[in-house]
C-alpha cells in the first residue's frame, strides 16, 4: 500500500553546500503490514517519515500511498490526502494548546473527514489510560499524557498509515508496553499499516520485520564502511 521509488532529498547548509540526507532506491510496506524503522540519531529516519507524509517534499523519486502517487499531487492536495488517509505520532505532539485532550482527539477526525466520533475518541483516551484527563489541556498534563494524547489524536481517523515517530521517548517506563500494544492492537484490528521509528531494542525486538535505514539509504553507506 506504500512504495517509494528512488527518493533523493538534500537541504542546503548555512554555507550555501548541499547536505545530502536520504538516497533510498526503495522502500514498500504492504497493506496492514507492521515494521520498526532502525537506525542512529541523524541518519534521515524522520526526515523519511515527514516525505511519506507529504509534510516535506523530496528533490526527486516517486512515492505511492494507497493507489495514488502523491508526489504528483498539489500541496492543498497532498494535505487532504494526508489527513484523510495517515496518521501521525510526532516526537513533539503537536498537540493544540487551547483545546482539551478529548477536543484534540475530535478535531484529528475533523481534519481527516469532518466528521466526529465522540464515542470513538472517549474510546481511544480510555485505552491510553486518560478517560479521568479528558478535560485537561496539554498544559496541565505531563509530557507521557501528551504523548499518548498525540497517539490517540493519530489514530481517531482510522488512517491507512500510521506513521509514528519515537511514541514511547517521553512515555514512562511503566506505560511504554501499554502504548505499543495499543498501537499494534489497533492498527492489526482496523488494517492499518504501521511504520514506528524507535530506538528502544525492546520495543523493536516485538516486531517480525525491522529494517535498518543506515544499511538501505545510500547517502549513509560510505559512513559505515569508516
Amino acid at each position: 500500500m506504500l512504495a517509494l521509488h528512488d527518493i533523493q532529498k538534500s537541504f542546503i547548509e548555512p554555507s550555501g553546500e548541499r547536505l545530502p540526507i536520504l538516497d533510498l532506491p526503495h522502500f514498500a510496506v504492504a497493506e496492514g503490514e507492521q515494521m520498526v524503522l532502525l537506525g542512529p540519531s541523524g541518519c534521515g529516519k524522520t526526515t523519511l517519515l515527514h516525505i511519506i507524509a507529504g509534510i516535506t517534499r523530496p528533490d526527486s523519486g516517486r512515492i505511492e500511498l494507497d493507489g495514488v502517487e502523491t508526489t504528483k499531487l498539489s500541496e492543498e492536495a497532498s494535505d487532504r490526502y494526508r489527513a484523510a488517509k495517515l496518521g501521525y505520532v510526532f516526537q513533539t505532539f503537536n498537540l493544540l494548546a487551547g483545546f482539551t485532550a478529548y477536543e484534540n482527539v475530535l478535531l484529528g477526525m475533523t481534519f481527516a473527514r469532518g466528521r466526529k466520533d465522540p464515542a470513538r475518541a472517549r474510546s481511544l483516551l480510555e485505552r491510553v489510560g486518560l478517560s479521568h484527563r479528558a478535560s485537561h489541556k496539554p498544559g496541565a498534563l505531563s509530557v507521557g499524557e501528551q504523548q499518548r494524547v498525540a497517539v490517540a489524536r493519530a489514530l481517531a481517523n482510522r488512517p491507512r498509515l500510521l506513521l509514528a515517530d519515537e511514541p514511547t521517548a517521553n512515555v514512562d517506563p511503566a506505560n511504554q508496553g501499554k502504548i505499543i500494544d495499543l498501537i499494534r492492537a489497533t492498527c492489526g484490528e482496523e488494517q492499518i499499516a504501521l511504520i514506528l521509528v524507535t530506538h528502544s531494542r525492546e520495543v523493536a525486538g516485538q516486531f517480525s520485520r525491522m529494517d535498518r535505514l543506515d544499511e538501505i539509504n545510500r547517502v549513509a553507506k560510505p559512513a559505515l564502511a569508516n
